[in-house]
């Protein structure tokens, strides 16, 4: 499956932002998606991923709130909706897929088979 992140950007402090996933060669009810981010300078890490039951999970207090993952399979997306942004939420965002993980979603990168090639966010005044 090939996956197109999309929707990045510059946005103010407190604002909001969708990114979304664009998958193909597969659907994504058969995946875990999930959605990674990379700051600079730090490594990559988990936000928040969606079966393909729909279960959802995230383990970072930064998500807790503010970031949403939800999905259209019908678009075959996937979408992160961020609200409230902050500074620290800069990054590269990163969506990803596994078809490895049934009805669980894995935190660790290297348990995800396909990702796409990341969106920036930027937030800044």
């Amino acid at each position: 499956v090939q996956l197109q992140a999309s929707g990045g950007g510059l946005v103010q402090p407190g604002g909001s932002l969708t990114l979304s996933c664009t998958a193909s060669g597969g659907t994504i009810s058969i995946y875990t998606m999930s959605w990674f981010r990379q700051a600079p300078g730090k490594e990559r890490e988990f936000v928040i991923g969606i079966t393909g039951t729909g279960a959802t999970r995230y383990v970072s207090d930064f998500v807790k709130a503010r970031l949403f993952v939800s999905r259209d399979i019908s678009k075959n997306q996937v979408y992160l909706q961020m609200i409230n942004l902050k500074p620290e939420d800069t990054a590269v965002y990163y969506c990803a897929a596994t078809g490895r993980a049934g009805n669980w979603v894995p935190i660790r990168d290297e348990e995800y088979d396909y990702w796409g090639q990341g969106t920036q966010v930027t937030v800044s005044s």
